[in-house]
């Protein structure tokens, strides 16, 4: 090992073994497997999606690895459309750190492709996930990157060249090179979250992905990239003005048991406040029609993100990125729906008048007391004051699919045939299902060649 901190975490890549990932963690990386391809699968005819597709089917590439959904093409360009589709109905998981959060489920399409071009097996899959998980978590958790003016796309350049050198097989030198490069030229800005926002908010993980495996594939011929990447003149710790503590003196693999899942299509600041006014109106018996207004109380993070803060003001969401980064559009959706999947991010649902009115009721303010338990918790409260005059207040720590009330295998099962079952039919599902379950044993290509039969329409 040299005296350059991108070597360091080489060698923890290269080191990295399945014995590393605790018990509970390697049901869970199969349980956040199945999760990430629910999100895939549901986002197939996704507008940004096809016009994805499209792409790369214009660009082509030699048939290396599949597309969900079918067909096969190169292994940058499957990159590309997997991630795009894991991230487009913001179902997937993430990881809070007090100053952001990062997406590790943005790591699987990338790596799904790499696996499949070298025809891995799903223990050599899982590691590869376990090991991304880490190095971007453990980096998210080190730099605040979302509070200094990036976006968590950084971390996800190192963590998909650390998981993508580790199915390739690459040599320390090789790892630490591939990382290099991949961080060198991803430094992206929160920008892609602010108001208006974009298609760019979806589509830029799977860009950092497909570039971190191209760039990985040219450190594997031999590529070299800065190796002061973190410490030396101009690196990431004088980007940020402190140094980069990622404990590599730990090998465990264990940072999944802390990701949170979603049970509703929305950032993960919404998940409390939407299963909170689902439960207090289910309990009160209160219609949507009875609310003369609603104030909900949510940390500083959330009001910024997605209250009208300092991302911008949200009264008036025309688009499905807008929609799903908008407490006040998920609040009435759900209200008035009773569930926000992809459905309620719509253009259509977007755009009619029941939601655009009740949102114009909805008052999210930030709470100093609810600030500072986040992101330990994600604590909301919500009064709703009804048109008789009467009052009902519920408060919430957090929600289901958080760390301290984890989805089940099972419940991980039931939400897969919930986003997945308008593209295929049940056979295919309890086949991806059951493959999943014995990945640790089974042939990556077992899994893709069942996922190139999800038909990548909805059924009609």
């Amino acid at each position: 090992m040299s005296g350059f901190a991108v070597d360091a975490l080489a060698d923890f890549v290269v080191a990295a073994r399945t014995a590393d990932i605790p018990s509970e963690a390697q049901i869970l990386l199969r349980r956040n497997t199945l999760d990430s391809l629910a999100c895939a699968i549901a986002a197939l005819d996704g507008e940004a999606v096809e016009v994805v597709r499209a792409q790369v089917e214009a660009v082509g590439g030699q048939p290396r690895a599949a597309l969900i959904g079918g067909g096969r093409t190169s292994v940058d360009q499957a990159a590309l459309f997997n991630s795009v589709a894991v991230r487009y109905v913001d179902l997937l998981d993430t990881y809070l750190t007090p100053g952001g959060l990062c997406h590790p489920a943005d790591n699987f399409g990338a790596l799904l492709s790499v696996a499949d071009s070298v025809d891995a097996n799903g223990a050599d899959f899982l590691l590869a996930l376990a090991v991304a998980y880490e190095v971007q978590s453990r980096f998210s958790a080190s730099i605040p990157v979302m509070a200094r003016g990036l976006n968590h796309a950084l971390q996800l350049a190192i963590s998909v060249a650390a998981g993508s050198a580790k199915l390739l097989g690459l040599s320390a030198v090789q790892t630490a090179n591939a990382m290099a490069i991949a961080a060198a030229d991803n430094v992206s800005l929160a920008a892609i979250h602010s108001e208006p926002v974009s298609n760019w908010k979806g589509i830029s993980p799977g860009i950092t992905a497909q570039r971190a495996v191209y760039t990985t594939q040219l450190a594997q011929r031999g590529i070299t990239g800065p190796p002061g990447i973190f410490e030396g003149p101009n690196g990431l710790e004088r980007l940020f003005g402190q140094t980069i503590d990622m404990r590599l003196d730990d090998p465990t693999l264990g940072v999944v048991a802390q990701t949170y899942l979603k049970k509703y299509s929305a950032l993960i600041h919404g998940q409390a406040p939407i299963e909170t006014a689902l439960t207090q109106v289910a309990k009160h018996g209160i219609d949507h029609r009875d609310i003369a207004d609603m104030d909900v109380a949510v940390c500083q993070t959330a009001y910024d993100i997605a209250g009208g803060g300092q991302f911008g003001a949200k009264d008036a969401p025309e688009t499905k990125e807008q929609a799903d980064y908008n407490l006040k559009y998920l609040l009435a959706a759900a209200l008035i729906d009773g569930q926000v999947g992809p459905a309620q991010l719509r253009i259509e649902r977007i755009g009619r008048p029941d939601v655009r009115e009740l949102l114009r009721r909805i008052t999210i303010r930030p709470d100093a007391a609810l600030t500072s338990r986040y992101p330990q918790a994600t604590p909301v409260r919500i009064t709703a004051t009804l048109r008789d005059g009467r009052q009902v207040t519920r408060e919430q720590d957090d929600f289901e699919g958080a760390p301290t009330r984890p989805f089940t295998w099972a419940r991980t099962v039931e939400k897969f045939h919930w986003l997945a079952t308008d593209y295929g039919d049940e056979p295919l599902r309890n086949s991806i299902t059951d493959t999943v379950e014995r990945l640790d044993t089974a042939p990556i290509r077992d899994l893709t060649e069942s996922l190139s039969q999800i038909n990548p329409r909805r059924k009609s």
